[in-house]
């Protein structure tokens, strides 16, 4: 809590003087439209988004004279790059929680949201992040992860996605790609590196399988104690995937996330765990084509598998900062409103960034991944939700990635990891709500 109240006065005391040096230098000779207009700052979440919003903020500044600045955090940074920021003059006037732990920290930083355009244009209030009566955030994108798979190599290897309906199914194709490694020339999984650009995956998104899972047998949709019911379901996925990779366990820590895309492109392994933000990465000129490629569910062993879906969901809600100049916080809330309303902005989220954007005015976007969660939906499949959202701290995440790191190189055991998933989530959990 002390380091919260220091970084408010640090952030009022930084934002006001911000505000006075740019009274200040609007009366010489400087633009006076831009001036009027107000301008845009962005702090970007998605890494693997920024060349798209580069271009789309030039756009909108070609048409319409307001500058528009996008600054995109290395991956894994957000949170430390976030607090960086907002105690500068030139504070984000947009800038992105993941949920609602991420908005306890910064809720008095967003503005209601409540009687904008960008709001009333959504689907439906299930994507808005509310505290109280109050829109604190919105949804900027709806999306997909599951295992992404090469149908080509898989192919190969004599079989199909029909095949594969079960853990059980996983394993069996898995194990027999890797006996056959040498033969068949590639491998079953890419590697799950363990380095920033790529944990994430794991200690965020493969967990929130079997946080998803313990939520459905205690009817919760949060908890301040996860019990880690289904953590040897946890270990058996992530075994499957250190064990059956393009290299060995003890390499991972220092495998990227351009490593592991890499290697599917390449054709290096036939399964590769990401989300429907991949599309562009991995299918177009001199890569993959639409047709070779598709998206399975995470199988970990629970449930009615042959029903299940693919985990779809959203962490990323847009703020505007209400401490931000009101000529800047008009230009960023015009902003937001273009990107998800004109022709230009729908086609670039829908097709350049491969984003479902829950607006009234979305394009359709042609990512199989995305595809592929429809079809599942219309089938009846169970959609596994975004329960990872309710994870306590950034901090249970790092400590979780760190035993799962050493698990992987034989210097930890999987208690070590039972350890960082349930006991850490009891010690942050009560840390990140002390009054």
């Amino acid at each position: 809590m002390k380091l919260k109240k220091v970084l408010a006065l640090t952030m009022v005391a930084t934002m006001a003087v911000g505000a006075f040096v740019g009274c200040g230098n609007s009366k010489d000779g400087g633009d006076s439209a831009k001036s009027d207009s107000g301008k845009v700052y962005y702090l970007n979440f998605k890494p693997e988004a920024d060349d798209a919003w580069q271009a789309l903020a030039k756009e909108y500044t070609k048409e319409t004279g307001v500058d528009v600045t996008v600054v995109t955090a290395a991956s894994n940074k957000y949170e430390e790059t976030l607090m960086a920021e907002m105690s500068k003059s030139e504070a984000p006037t947009l800038f992105h929680v993941n949920g609602p732990v991420g908005l306890k920290n910064w809720k008095d930083y967003a503005m209601d949201l409540s009687d904008t355009d960008v709001y009333k244009n959504l689907n439906g209030d299930e994507y808005a992040l509310k505290d109280g009566d109050e829109v604190k955030g919105i949804a900027m994108a709806v999306e997909t992860y599951g295992i992404i798979t090469n149908t080509k190599l898989l192919k190969e290897a004599g079989y199909t996605v029909d095949d594969i309906q079960s853990f059980d199914d996983l394993k069996k194709v898995a194990e027999d790609i890797t006996a056959r490694k040498d033969e068949l020339g590639f491998a079953a999984f890419t590697s799950a590196g363990m380095d920033d650009s790529s944990d994430w995956r794991f200690k965020t998104h493969l967990s929130n399988l079997p946080i998803y899972f313990e939520y459905q047998d205690e009817n919760e949709t949060s908890t301040d104690a996860i019990k880690g019911t289904y953590l040897d379901n946890y270990k058996n996925i992530f075994d499957l995937y250190i064990n059956n990779s393009t290299c060995d366990p003890k390499e991972l820590a220092s495998k990227t996330g351009d490593d592991s895309e890499a290697e599917f492109i390449n054709g290096e392994a036939v399964f590769f765990q990401n989300g429907s933000w991949e599309y562009g990465n991995v299918v177009g000129d001199k890569k993959l084509s639409a047709d070779d490629v598709t998206m399975i569910p995470i199988y970990i062993g629970v449930g009615d598998e042959a029903n299940q879906g693919l985990c779809t969901g959203t962490e990323n809600y847009w703020c505007v900062n209400s401490a931000a100049d009101e000529k800047d916080i008009q230009a960023t809330l015009d902003f937001m409103n273009w990107c998800v309303s004109s022709d230009k902005g729908t086609t670039a989220m829908a097709d350049d960034m491969g984003f479902v954007i829950p607006f009234k005015d979305a394009k359709d976007t042609d990512n199989v991944f995305v595809q592929k969660d429809k079809e599942m939906q219309a089938a009846g499949k169970t959609t596994i939700p975004w329960d990872f959202t309710t994870i306590p701290s950034e901090q249970w995440k790092a400590d979780l990635s760190s035993a799962l790191t050493a698990y992987a190189a034989g210097t930890g055991s999987w208690d070590d990891v039972k350890t960082a998933f349930v006991d850490g989530w009891a010690k942050e959990y009560k840390a990140a709500n002390q009054e």
